[in-house]
């Protein structure tokens, strides 16, 4: 059975597109993003597209294409609307999938529900780490979180520069399988993705 693989990180900007384009290619996966905020003739979307080179994969349109790049509930709201989880429907596919949230794990929807909310206890939830003073603690409690929810297939990829002790802790203190680290490369282009998705692709597998 075609596996779904939610990306979700620490925060904002930590890598969680890139992580994204890398399964996606690794996988031939779709990719879904459910709600995009901001940046909507550069979207998420539109960069995996140019990233991810095989012609497997279909990229599925959002449930919610929002106008100002802010949390979710806020961009909503200067939309006048509000989101709705009903309304936010998994795309049919017999492919893996790949669903791409939005900041954190606890980013508001709306007045009751968060990006936590969009997650299945059968998906495999990859979270992003990015080292920065207070990094370790983001990622634990994200891993705390996750595991209270009931979630059970959680990875970690690290994203930029190598900080041994960051990680060590977090492995040990996270009790969390690591699927990798991607370098502070220079850039990202098909070839790179390429690249990190042949490297991980065995460990996302095995998820």
């Amino acid at each position: 059975m075609p596996k779904t693989f939610f990306i979700t990180g620490i925060g904002t900007e930590v890598g969680k597109t890139i992580v994204s384009a890398i399964v996606t290619e690794a996988m031939q996966a779709d990719y879904w993003k459910p709600i995009q905020a901001g940046d909507l003739h550069h979207s998420d979307t539109h960069k995996i597209q140019k990233l991810v080179k095989n012609d497997q994969s279909v990229f599925h349109k959002n449930a919610y294409a929002l106008h100002t790049p802010m949390s979710p509930h806020a961009a909503a709201e200067i939309d006048g609307i509000r989101i709705d989880l009903k309304e936010i429907k998994r795309p049919e596919t017999d492919r893996e999938l790949v669903i791409e949230g939005a900041g954190g794990l606890l980013v508001p929807l709306n007045e009751k529900e968060k990006i936590a909310d969009l997650i299945s206890k059968e998906d495999v939830v990859i979270l992003v780490s990015r080292h920065y003073l207070g990094s370790i603690n983001h990622t634990l409690l994200s891993i705390e979180n996750l595991k209270n929810r009931g979630f059970e297939k959680i990875g970690v990829i690290f994203s930029g520069a190598e900080h041994p002790t960051t990680e060590e802790a977090i492995k040990i203190h996270g009790e969390i399988k690591v699927i990798g680290r991607i370098e502070e490369e220079p850039y990202f282009d098909e070839m790179v993705i390429s690249e990190y998705a042949e490297k991980f692709r065995k460990r996302l597998c095995e998820m």
